[in-house]
């Protein structure tokens, strides 16, 4: 007999919380990592055509301690990459996620995720995201929202700690707005990311290419950016796309893909977020 499930919005908050410190924890130790001198990946010769691609050992630290820990606090029926084939309604699944912006990883950058996102499987059978979190150790940030309950970032500093409402920027017009833009290693979709941000010149004030997707989703959410767009993310991106799409959300900014369909959790997507109120003038562009 299935549990029957009658939590608050609070008790979710309180779950994202919880997950978030075991994520600073793993942030820790990767960020040891990516201080350390000694090299921090080798080249993949997987699909080594299709450009650049790393293994971290990191990722498996992450993935071992969060596996362990997470099972510890929180009643869940599994991890989303072992899920049964069929689902039931009201099943929940762990997706937690590798590193999220390798190569900044890499190259010693500060702008790295590690995330976390709890799916739920609805009456219609389809998995949603209703808790993510998106904590970036190298910048002492961490995002998280549960469903019907906002969104909150959290900043660490060394005089303390400062928590805010994760609220979107106001920007109503394309132009003098701040956007930002991922792009892949694979030639063709880069150029149709370029593309886009070309055809844009003379519109925003500034378009940005930083990076992680996870990182500008939340960046979409606490209106640093009023918008962000990219041409294909891939089913290894779902971990990071999900956990930054909770935070969107649940700030009200709006997220979809390009031709305004919904996000397909199993499958490659374009993705554009926005402050709610510039996505049809953008979507021109698109």
């Amino acid at each position: 007999m299935e549990e029957t499930r009658e939590e608050t919005p609070q008790d979710l908050r309180n779950l994202a919380l919880k997950v978030a410190g075991l994520l600073e924890e793993a942030g820790q130790h990767a960020l040891h990592d990516q201080l350390n001198p000694r090299n921090l990946a080798q080249p993949s010769t997987e699909n080594a055509d299709r450009g650049p691609r790393y293994k971290l050992e990191v990722d498996n630290k992450i993935m071992r301690f969060m596996s362990a820990r997470i099972a510890d606090i929180a009643h869940f029926d599994g991890f989303w990459t072992t899920r049964p084939a069929e689902s039931r309604p009201g099943q929940r699944y762990w997706y937690i996620g590798k590193i999220d912006g390798v190569i900044n990883y890499v190259r010693r950058m500060s702008e790295w995720t590690v995330t976390a996102a709890l799916f739920e499987f609805g009456p219609d059978n389809e998995p949603k995201p209703i808790i993510g979190i998106v904590h970036a150790p190298a910048l002492g940030l961490t995002y998280l929202a549960a469903r019907g309950a906002g969104a909150v970032r959290i900043h660490k500093t060394a005089v303390g700690e400062k928590r805010d409402k994760v609220v979107p920027s106001m920007t109503s017009s394309l132009d003098g707005s701040v956007l930002s833009y991922g792009m892949s290693f694979i030639p063709s979709e880069s150029q149709r990311a370029l593309d886009v941000a070309s055809s844009l010149a003379g519109r925003p004030a500034d378009i940005k290419r930083v990076g992680p997707v996870s990182l500008d989703l939340c960046k979409v959410a606490d209106g640093t950016y009023d918008a962000y767009f990219e041409p294909m993310l891939h089913v290894w991106d779902i971990a990071g796309i999900a956990a930054g799409t909770v935070v969107v959300w649940e700030a009200q900014g709006t997220l979809s893909r390009w031709d305004g369909e919904r996000i397909h959790w199993r499958h490659d997507n374009d993705v554009v977020a926005s402050n709610g109120l510039i996505i049809r003038e953008l979507q021109h562009y698109l």
